[in-house]
């Protein structure tokens, strides 16, 4: 596996990166030791590890590029007052850089929203770990996450286009279903 850079992602905290995987967590790896002075090499794919075409081709090597993926995270438990509701869902607006629109009742709501991650693996990743990191600050009800919907951003506006996917009824802030 390729090693990632060490900083976040630009638009991002640090906190975010992922721990889970190879290059999430620099601290392990040594990052107060000076691995910036690698970050160039880190970032570039090793040379076997590419195909003979691209290798031959003299393939450009450079850093990965973040992308956007459009996110619809639902969520369900017991029955929770609306007005407390809405008010932990505004914060978690207000908390997350790129939300959207969130739709709620008494026992479910949906969150959607843009996130900007490597790949589909980081993003869905960020996106399970949304509620909980958010339970305490926003006073988000202890809910479970049910479902989940993770795509990129030319998927998204294919669907849109095609009548698929329709984008939600009143785009941003949050409101009942």
């Amino acid at each position: 596996m390729v090693r990632r850079r060490e900083e976040a992602l630009p638009g991002q905290r640090p906190e975010r990166r992922l721990t889970s995987i190879e290059g999430g967590r620099g601290a392990e790896r040594g990052v107060e030791r000076g691995a910036e002075r690698d970050v160039e090499r880190d970032v570039e794919p090793d040379v076997e590890r590419r195909g003979p075409q691209e290798a031959a081709a003299g393939a450009v090597v450079g850093r990965e590029q973040a992308r956007m993926w459009h996110v619809v995270l639902s969520v369900a438990g017991a029955a929770t007052p609306l007005p407390e509701l809405r008010t932990a869902l505004e914060k978690l607006a207000h908390d997350h850089s790129f939300f959207l629109t969130a739709r709620y009742a008494t026992d479910h709501a949906e969150v959607r929203y843009w996130e900007e991650a490597r790949d589909l693996h980081d993003a869905a990743a960020i996106a399970l770990r949304l509620w909980g990191e958010h339970k305490a600050s926003a006073k988000l009800p202890a809910w479970e996450i049910v479902g989940l919907e993770v795509v990129d951003r030319p998927t998204y506006h294919q669907r849109v286009a095609e009548g698929f996917g329709d984008p939600p009824p009143q785009l941003g802030g949050v409101h009942p279903y």
